[in-house]
């Protein structure tokens, strides 16, 4: 995003301070409606699907670091005034939306809107409220499913196939923004496989229909009533809705959602390489036929790629037959593959074309690493807006991280923090204000310190992986003054 000093990356979750008779699905077959032609009026179509979408409103009880002033107290006021209640408990909440994919109960919602809550409350269009469970989350595409008991069938809508949704195709979007449930709006698709730079699962559907704080994890649907995505984020100037809003792909979400129903998280394939993008040159250089590929720029020890023999340099064109168009095309074809199971590379290298069969193991989980290194972990939340990680024996099998750099690795960069658009997923910080790094720990006490210094820029010495494997020093600035 090139305008990043003046637009903002916006998850839709709203932040808090302090049922229809069962009629089966509400969504009719794709076949048969014209998803290009203009309608007279949304009405019909939003009355019937209304009752499929939810409102998600959710609590997570924090212990507060201060003391509770006694009951009886003359200061006891203030206990309430700095968001305690009586047992000196501070609570915080979000508002966001959600949808019902199935008659016992499975609702479908982002994973920001749920993530940390003790409790989720459901409250149906007509104003029925359910406390809801968390079957499972997925937070590389920001999926989460629910689950509600309910003594009666509830109404529920289908995911459409995404892939068939064309550019200029009308939309409506129904949710909860701002904590105004029931409320629609519509538009078009603006735009398919937008990449925001957020994971490596980007691939967001973008519209303009009206999408603001509270959309979070509502439905986009198709005029046959169909989810073709899930409402995840926006991009603005003002934190409110300036036309581009994104969701996630309906075909996504079947994929996740199914997985995290049948064991409760979602199993990915690992191949172990890091690679390129191969222009028409490189591709003309390997002698190869073709327009698109990638290449091969470091190879995981212990990796289904190092034991498929597989060498820094090939070039990949394609996987089981489909043409690999680049990095981010490469990474949605293996996500989809099995574990388990051979694929297909169809490689050059030395100027000869092969095929070579690779069994795929499973990636091992983020939250998973996170958790084993805890005790020297920062938390999302933190005076440089970046998640960091000790370097550890997994952390430079995950990222390629030779064995001579020492630091701390940056794991994810909050769009609404001082390091977006200044450091990456991956690099490793060295030295704060030319102070080496040891530690998260540390890390994070010399920013602090560099904190204390008004209008006096953060510098930050990273080491970052190039686009050919190598590694590279780059420093960055970072404001304090926001």
């Amino acid at each position: 995003m090139n305008y990043a000093a003046a637009l903002a990356l916006i998850f839709l979750a709203l932040p808090v301070s302090g049922l229809a008779a069962a009629q089966g699905s509400l969504s009719k077959p794709a076949t048969g409606v014209d998803m290009k032609a203009t309608p007279s009026s949304f009405r019909d179509l939003s009355k019937r699907l209304m009752p499929a979408v939810v409102n998600i409103s959710t609590e997570q009880v924090i212990a507060s670091g201060m003391p509770t002033f006694p009951e009886g107290s003359p200061a006891e006021r203030f206990n309430e005034y700095f968001g305690r209640d009586g047992d000196g408990f501070e609570r915080q909440g979000s508002l966001g939306s959600g949808f019902v994919i199935s008659a016992d109960g499975y609702i479908i919602t982002n994973n920001h809107v749920i993530e940390k809550a003790d409790t989720i409350t459901i409250t149906f269009s007509d104003g029925r409220e359910l406390q809801a469970r968390l079957v499972g989350r997925d937070r590389d595409t920001d999926i989460a499913v629910l689950k509600v008991t309910s003594k009666t069938p509830l109404p529920f809508v289908e995911l459409a196939n995404s892939d068939t949704a064309v550019v200029g195709d009308w939309v409506i979007a129904i949710g909860n923004p701002l904590g105004f449930g029931g409320s629609v709006s519509a538009g078009i698709i603006s735009a398919t496989g937008r990449d925001l730079n957020t994971g490596r699962s980007d691939n967001y559907i973008q519209t303009d229909a009206a999408i603001n704080q509270g959309n979070s994890g509502g439905p986009l649907f198709n005029l046959a009533g169909q989810v073709v995505g899930v409402n995840t984020a926006i991009i603005s100037q003002s934190g409110g809705s300036i036309g581009l809003g994104f969701s996630v792909p309906s075909n996504t979400v079947k994929r996740i959602s199914a997985a995290l129903i049948k064991e409760g998280r979602v199993r990915r394939p690992w191949l172990g390489v890091n690679v390129q993008d191969a222009d028409a040159a490189l591709i003309k250089a390997y002698r190869a036929k073709g327009l698109t590929g990638v290449i091969i720029t470091r190879i995981s020890d212990d990796s289904p790629a190092a034991r498929a023999k597989l060498e820094i340099g090939d070039l990949i064109l394609a996987i089981d037959g489909k043409s690999v168009t680049g990095v981010r095309e490469m990474t949605r074809t293996l996500s989809e593959k099995a574990i388990g199971k051979p694929v297909k590379l169809s490689i050059v290298r030395d100027g000869r074309a092969r095929e070579v069969s690779i069994t795929l193991t499973e990636l091992k989980d983020d939250e998973e690493t996170a958790a084993a290194s805890e005790p020297d972990t920062a938390a999302n939340s933190n005076d440089l807006g970046a998640d960091l990680s000790p370097i550890d024996g997994d952390m430079r099998r995950r990222y390629g991280i030779p064995k001579d750099i020492s630091g701390v690795v940056v794991t994810a960069v909050s769009p609404r923090g001082r390091a977006y658009n200044k450091l990456r997923r991956a690099d490793v910080i060295v030295e704060v204000n030319f102070n080496t790094v040891s530690s998260v720990t540390d890390a994070l006490a010399k920013v602090k310190t560099g904190l204390a210094t008004p209008n006096t820029p953060i510098l930050i010495r990273v080491k970052r992986r190039g686009e050919t494997g190598g590694w590279f020093d780059q420093f960055v600035s970072i404001e304090i003054n926001k």
